[in-house]
């Protein structure tokens, strides 16, 4: 079989918002002067990142764009991903489920993000291919136990 594909978001899935309190593990880093809003990074998911790049042809499926790489990967200690170019933004979050079919194509493939949509469920529900839908909850953002489903997931292919 192919080796599947993992498409990563950012805001919701490493950088969380909308939480009462801050997550544990996280830091505050000013990487865009014009927004008031410090990204949280948790240097612990780069390990994890790490770990779905051996089960996972890993790539950036976010608004940030080549900043992802350019911006957060030396924060998490990665290397750079691939990028899938979303749309300037503001763009709807069903935006990327065109981009994201069109890539995957006829691969297995696991998306983890904070916002999938009615369209992101109807693509995967109907692909031939295994397909993993994983959503996070922005408020805490990332956690072991997503990493964990996924690896299960590639394994079980």
């Amino acid at each position: 079989m192919t080796r599947p594909l993992l498409f990563l978001d950012v805001d919701g899935v490493l950088n969380p918002y909308g939480y009462s309190s801050r997550p544990t593990g996280f830091t505050d880093h000013h990487l865009f002067p014009e927004d008031d809003d410090p990204v949280l990074v948790n240097a612990e998911h780069g390990i994890w990142i790490t770990e779905l790049t051996r089960a996972y042809d890993v790539t950036w499926a976010t608004s940030w764009n080549d900043n992802a790489n350019r911006l957060l990967a030396p924060l998490l200690g990665i290397a750079p991903l691939p990028v899938l170019t979303m749309p300037p933004i503001p763009f709807h979050p069903s935006g990327k489920v065109p981009l994201v079919a069109r890539l995957a194509c006829h691969r297995p493939t696991a998306w983890i993000d904070d916002l999938h949509t009615p369209q992101a469920h109807t693509w995967a529900d109907n692909r031939p291919e295994p397909t993993l839908l994983i959503t996070i909850d922005p408020s805490t953002g990332l956690t072991r136990h997503s990493i964990d489903q996924a690896l299960a997931w590639a394994t079980n292919l």
